[in-house]
């Protein structure tokens, strides 16, 4: 089983360094790097925080840690063109000599559209966006040159160079729609992500082999990597705190076995990885002390 960090583009770069080169020399396996441009509001109202933009940060760490695979989690397609999508994806794929995973998505978040001008449409919209972006990138990605007339998009004999070290350079779908985003995911993905919980999983799972069938793929064809916040500790009074939940996501919580137990429901219910957020670790040596803890404590039981 694959673990993986997700640092904060809320944090400075020089402590999103830190802390991947801390991972990169503790037997962590991938980074991954969320793709927004503000934090998230109920409504399209734009909201201030620093926030990182994504591709240049998955560059740079590209360029400054030599082991851990690289992923956005995930990029819109909605405020990234396919075709320069692809062109992006594969200039850090070779900065970082073939450890790109390119996870791509519908869009969701309204205030950052909202805010900078950039049409998100419907539900139904972005769906069909979406499909037509992702044969583009699979095109792009995978052959000399790429032709392509679409709703949204349209290519004439575009050429990709120079092409990406990965063979196939592998695709990330993110989203956890079981009729349209899964589907995607079985016809076009190396890999498929949403947040879960373990019963979650399990149901999600099953929905995307029977696409995997309708679409002719072997389940062995897709990889599975799912989410959940951490809070990690000892102290079982300040775990106690943090039992209650937070509101919404999927939070593991415990102490060491606890956690065993729970990365254990995750892998029985299909995760081949399971990404670590660090928007709950708090300061930057704890955010390290809990990295340790869960790889010496925890992954180590599953490698």
């Amino acid at each position: 089983m694959r673990f993986g960090i997700w640092p904060s583009p809320m944090r400075a770069f020089d402590e999103i360094l830190d802390l991947v080169s801390h991972c990169e020399a503790t037997g962590w396996d991938s980074v991954y790097f969320a793709d927004h441009f503000m934090p998230n509001a109920p409504d399209t109202t734009p909201t201030d925080g620093d926030t990182l933009e994504c591709w240049a940060v998955i560059a740079a760490l590209a360029a400054s840690v030599p082991r851990l695979t690289l992923s956005p989690l995930v990029t819109s397609v909605t405020y990234r063109h396919p075709a320069v999508l692809a062109k992006t994806a594969t200039a850090v794929d070779r900065i970082s000599h073939g450890r790109l995973v390119l996870g791509v998505g519908a869009g969701w978040q309204e205030n950052e559209h909202a805010a900078y001008g950039i049409p998100l449409g419907t539900v139904g919209e972005r769906l069909n966006r979406f499909e037509e972006a992702v044969q583009v990138l699979v095109s792009m990605l995978r052959n000399d040159r790429t032709t392509f007339q679409g709703s949204y998009f349209s290519l004439s004999d575009a050429p990709n160079q120079p092409a990406p070290v990965s063979q196939p350079l592998p695709l990330l779908v993110g989203g956890g729609g079981e009729r349209r985003t899964m589907r995607i995911a079985a016809r076009y993905a190396d890999q498929w992500n949403s947040w879960t919980s373990p019963e979650v999983l399990e149901h999600k799972v099953t929905v995307l082999h029977s696409h995997l069938e309708e679409a002719g793929r072997e389940r062995s064809e897709i990889k599975v990597s799912t989410q959940a916040l951490l809070f990690l500790s000892t102290d079982e009074s300040w775990l106690t705190e943090r039992r209650a939940g937070m509101g919404g996501q999927p939070v593991i919580v415990g102490t060491p076995a606890e956690v065993v137990d729970i990365v254990g429901r995750y892998r029985d219910a299909g995760a081949d990885e399971l990404i670590i957020p660090d928007f709950t670790l708090g300061g930057l040596e704890r955010r390290r002390d809990t990295c340790d803890l869960f790889m010496e404590e925890v992954a180590a039981h599953f490698r």
